[in-house]
């Protein structure tokens, strides 16, 4: 889109627009940050990922872990590189915007929307498991659940970004004290047999002791290696809201990545080892069972609540800001970035928070995470294809960090990611298919109604406008 077609999609915002849509700059420093990313993902470590193993089997999802997390890594180094040139709140759909143009910004920020918006309903089926097992007061797994930690998380955000991160940081510290206890405790009850219990498919090809279901499993587990790191990406979400976000976010992104990859591994052969593969891979609070009865698997129980809550609470802050951002610049009902006295987006936590309780209903948390993922493997496809892009158009685009590699290390994240969006159609077509189907709905939505409306002066527009500014001057 050209700088004159800007003028005619672009609304003219009242003198105030952006005074109404700000969040509080300054909030969180690299620590922060790095603490944001271990939270949006260490609920993976706790509950989900053992699904993985009744798809492909200890060995499946190994090896599925290994190629995701390679994909991870070289994904987070690229998105470390795009957070420190374009920092602001839209994270992936700033990228996109400036490097596909409106309709690939808004693709890429429909993508992560819908991963943000539909895992924490995953997450509050799994908590709901999880406070069952603690026999409280004689709660159950139910609606009330889901309700209650929506209501509360929600109610915690709308003070402002500071505090909750705060909040959120000392529940993440929690949730890794109790993994370290697990890995001691699992240690003394790991027994190398239990990792191959599951017997061999003989109709399955390459089926085998460690590949029970020979090597359409290692596809099909993909989906539940990609809980292990799901929502890592969403660090430059708080770009806006950082101390220098040029030096910090890449830090903090970085950081996060590389102790996630220790706990997910650290998990996964652990727990598989103490309890076994079969047992564990219809669990739905592994952890705990992998330590048995005793006083090692209560405490864990209950931190194994807390990290849970740690994703549930920052997943929430992570749909908040994508949609603030697609609001902000008119991709989305504008109404929906308005934020409040504390610098806090009131409806833009709501209205996601409403769809994601609706569809924790359902209680299916393993198909809710399937379709997490597709949304989340169609963004990491998006985002990937625009730092290629981006080098390749806008080589001397300032870059205070550089990916180490350049375009070849997103071109493998980029290829993995493509291979990920496929895998969640073979473990369940019909999740996969509903969230495509939503996807489309959007893209009919902007096609038809807010493509016409954009906000030229919100960050995300400005730095397209700019970057074609100066592609014309030169």
């Amino acid at each position: 889109m050209a700088i004159g077609e800007m003028s005619q999609v672009g609304a003219v915002p009242a003198d105030d627009y952006l005074a109404k849509r700000t969040l509080r700059s300054g909030s969180a420093g690299w620590v922060l940050l790095a603490g944001l990313g271990i939270s949006y993902v260490i609920s993976g470590d706790y509950s989900g990922w053992n699904f993985g193993v009744a798809e492909g089997g200890f060995g499946g999802l190994l090896i599925a872990f290994v190629l995701i997390a390679g994909m991870y890594l070289a994904m987070v180094l690229g998105m470390a590189e795009l957070s420190a040139a374009l920092p602001a709140a839209g994270g992936g759909y700033t990228f996109a915007r400036r490097a596909l143009g409106p309709w690939g910004g808004f693709a890429t920020g429909t993508a992560v929307l819908l991963e943000y918006a539909i895992a924490p309903a995953a997450i509050a089926t799994f908590i709901g498991a999880y406070v069952e097992s603690l026999n409280l007061f004689g709660i159950t797994d139910g609606w009330w659940v889901y309700l209650a930690v929506y209501a509360l998380f929600i109610g915690v955000h709308l003070t402002g970004a500071g505090e909750a991160l705060k909040a959120m940081f000392v529940i993440t510290a929690i949730a890794l004290v109790g993994l370290v206890i697990f890995a001691v405790s699992a240690w003394g009850l790991f027994d190398v047999g239990n990792l191959t219990d599951i017997p061999a498919d003989p109709a399955a090809v390459g089926s085998s002791s460690f590949l029970p279901f020979g090597y359409f499993g290692i596809w099909a587990a993909v989906p539940f290696a990609i809980w292990f790191f799901l929502a890592v990406e969403g660090v430059p979400l708080a770009a806006e809201e950082a101390r220098e976000p040029e030096k910090n976010v890449p830090k903090g992104i970085i950081s996060s990545m590389l102790v996630l990859l220790v706990t997910g591994a650290a998990v996964l052969v652990l727990a598989t080892g103490a309890l076994g593969a079969q047992a564990i891979s219809t669990s739905g609070n592994p952890l705990v069972e992998a330590l048995g009865s005793g006083g090692a698997a209560k405490l864990v129980n209950y931190i194994g609540l807390a990290g849970l809550v740690a994703s549930f609470f920052s997943i929430v802050y992570a749909y908040s800001r994508q949609t603030f951002a697609l609001s902000r610049a008119g991709y989305l009902p504008t109404s929906l970035s308005v934020t409040n006295s504390r610098k806090a987006p009131v409806l833009a936590l709501i209205v996601p928070g409403v769809i994601g309780f609706a569809l924790s209903l359902t209680g299916q948390g393993a198909m809710l995470l399937n379709m997490a993922v597709f949304g989340a493997a169609l963004s990491y496809v998006l985002m990937m294809i625009s730092h290629i892009v981006l080098r390749v158009r806008e080589p001397e685009m300032p870059r205070p960090y550089r990916t180490p590699g350049g375009i070849v290390t997103t071109a493998f994240a980029l290829v993995i990611a493509c291979a990920a969006v496929i895998a969640t159609f073979l473990v369940d077509p019909l999740a996969a298919g509903l969230t495509l189907a939503v996807f489309c709905a959007f893209m009919a939505y902007f096609g038809l109604y807010s493509r016409h409306r954009l906000v030229a002066s919100s960050p995300d527009e400005e730095f397209a406008m700019l970057a074609r500014a100066e592609e014309e001057l030169e």
